[in-house]
């Protein structure tokens, strides 16, 4: 199998590149079949933005904190593992964010976030599907999640954790003041979700694309992009899918 090894800048992750480059021939990013990234969740998301046009496979071993996304660092039977590894399919968002300094497309594996910038709170309308479902929401924030970020920044807001293969999105306020009770929503893939802020100027919010931040936005739409689809490897009997349901039932 021919295999082509990437690192984070992290020292931890730079020594096990240099261990798995004198164990395991590079073949370079043209000529492998999988991707092997050594990092954290981070550097994922990294990863398969980097790999977007080629398509690789990509099979995470985890060298940062979390490791959600990553598989356990191991330096042998890394041959094996890959034959027997379990594949996820993973579609990104795309965000079309417009604010005063012009308009920018970025896509997210994970999240589209949006931010307040300063001490006042944002004020939201937000529309799905061409129709306005809140017409204010003030909140420190809301973001929409796929499946695979259901258990990042979104379960920190105490969003729903969504199965791998779920055919949702989840939409998610942060800090909401107005509507108090409003906890967010479920989605359709299909959904296609604009929010437009209010007060821009008083009130400037950010907008993040997984790790591409897009400040002073007046507008943002987010919708699914079935026509990118990325594949990550995960050992056998540790699937995205059993992380993600086993995360359900932590202590």
């Amino acid at each position: 199998m021919k295999l082509h090894f990437v690192a984070s800048p992290a020292p931890d992750a730079q020594a096990a590149l240099t261990m798995m480059r004198r164990r395991h021939a590079d073949a370079g990013a043209d000529a492998a079949e999988v991707i092997v990234a050594l990092g954290g969740d981070g550097f994922m998301l990294q990863t398969l933005h980097s790999f977007l046009t080629s398509k690789k496979p990509i099979y995470g071993m985890n060298l940062g904190s979390v490791g959600f996304l990553m598989n356990e660092y191991r330096e042998d039977d890394l041959e094996e593992r890959l034959a027997a590894a379990e594949s996820a399919q993973l579609h990104p968002l795309r965000m079309r964010a417009e604010s005063r300094h012009g308009t920018t497309e970025a896509l997210a594996f994970n999240e589209v976030s949006l931010l307040r910038q300063t001490r006042q709170a944002a004020k939201i309308r937000i529309l799905v599907d061409e129709k306005i479902r809140i017409s204010e929401l003030i909140c420190d924030g809301i973001l929409v999640s796929t499946p695979a970020g259901s258990t990042a920044y979104n379960l920190s807001a105490h969003g729903p954790i969504l199965p791998i293969d779920a055919d949702l999105l989840a939409l998610t306020p942060i800090s909401a003041f107005r509507p108090r009770r409003w906890r967010g929503a479920l989605l359709p893939h299909r959904a296609r979700v604009r929010f437009e802020l209010l007060e821009a100027e008083k009130r400037p919010v950010s907008a993040v694309a997984d790790d591409l931040e897009v400040r002073d936005i007046t507008a943002v739409d987010v919708a699914e992009d079935r026509s990118i689809s990325m594949t990550m490897l995960f050992d056998a009997g540790h699937s995205l899918d059993e992380r993600i349901l086993a995360e359900q039932f932590v202590d």
